[in-house]
């Protein structure tokens, strides 16, 4: 489930929980003043399907150190059956990819950690970070991200998935722009493909990141997610994606606030912890997270 990311301030001397601000803003995105906040433009881009684009979101350093831990390992693309629910080759899309578990090194740990601030999902409901490569006319036909199988839905991957971020890695001379065909805008003028054309679209710039949404609001799939790859024409397409799911990967896991003697007094302590709250807000973090901060055994 998303977060909301604001808590109510406790009566009398303890100060206030960790509240989320708005992106862009120059403020916290997330559950406090973080060590690996981000700050920068985001520009919303449709409704139908919510979908923001996120202006710089790696850094170059960032973006070439992916792709370069990923070249090496990079195999042929496949897609989910819709019946099974299995990996199967298909036509549909032609490009080559790998993966990279979730904290697999200090760098994709930043990255992952950044995710989850702006999308306020925590890291137990993301996959792994897949990495793709497209060039010499590679692409990836109109899809949907949230799954028809039964399989993959289920409550022990996590249900649907709910947000996509796409990032891209390089920046493509013609083409490869990612185009939603069933959005409610479509973009016109030069510098588009003819692909592009079909709908709303985004050119892969490196370091921005686009961020849609594959379920409505009401938790319903929406068809206005369906997007796709255009034909890369000119250059190297490489995107590095995380799906995020409505739910915890592998299961909700059992809680565990402590003992009498050393507990936490919410459930989220170990989550605030994590993100540095037991520094940066020690006035409300000591009384109500003793555990997950280590102030008693």
């Amino acid at each position: 489930m998303l977060l909301l990311g604001l808590v109510l301030a406790l009566a009398g001397h303890v100060a206030a929980a960790p509240s989320s601000a708005m992106m862009g803003t120059g403020h916290t995105v997330g559950f406090g003043e973080l060590k690996e906040e981000w700050r920068g433009e985001v520009v919303h881009l449709s409704w139908s399907p919510r979908a923001f684009l996120l202006k710089n979101f790696l850094s170059d350093e960032e973006c070439d150190y992916i792709v370069e831990k990923a070249r090496p390992k990079m195999v042929k693309s496949s897609v989910v059956d819709n019946e099974s629910g299995k990996s199967v080759d298909s036509e549909i899309r032609t490009s080559t990819g790998t993966w990279f578990a979730k904290g697999e090194d200090s760098v994709i740990s930043k990255i992952e950690k950044r995710v989850a601030q702006v999308t306020m999902i925590p890291l137990e409901n993301h996959e792994g970070l897949q990495v793709l490569h497209y060039h010499d006319g590679q692409k990836y036909e109109p899809h949907y991200d949230y799954f028809h199988d039964p399989v993959n839905a289920g409550p022990e991957h996590g249900g649907q998935r709910v947000v996509t971020m796409l990032m891209y890695l390089t920046t493509v001379e013609e083409g490869g722009e990612t185009v939603l065909p069933n959005a409610e805008q479509k973009v016109t003028g030069d510098g588009w493909s003819e692909c592009a054309k079909r709908g709303l679209a985004v050119k892969p710039i490196k370091g921005d990141a686009l961020m849609f949404y594959s379920l409505k609001p009401d938790g319903s799939n929406d068809p206005a997610s369906l997007h796709g790859s255009c034909p890369t024409l000119k250059g190297d397409k490489w995107s590095a994606t995380k799906w995020i799911h409505v739910a915890p990967i592998g299961g909700k896991k059992k809680l565990n606030l402590g003992t009498p003697e050393c507990h936490d007094e919410d459930e989220r302590c170990q989550e605030w912890a994590f993100f540095g709250e037991c520094e940066k807000n020690p006035g409300f973090m000591d009384a109500q997270c003793k555990r997950s901060c280590k102030k008693c055994t």
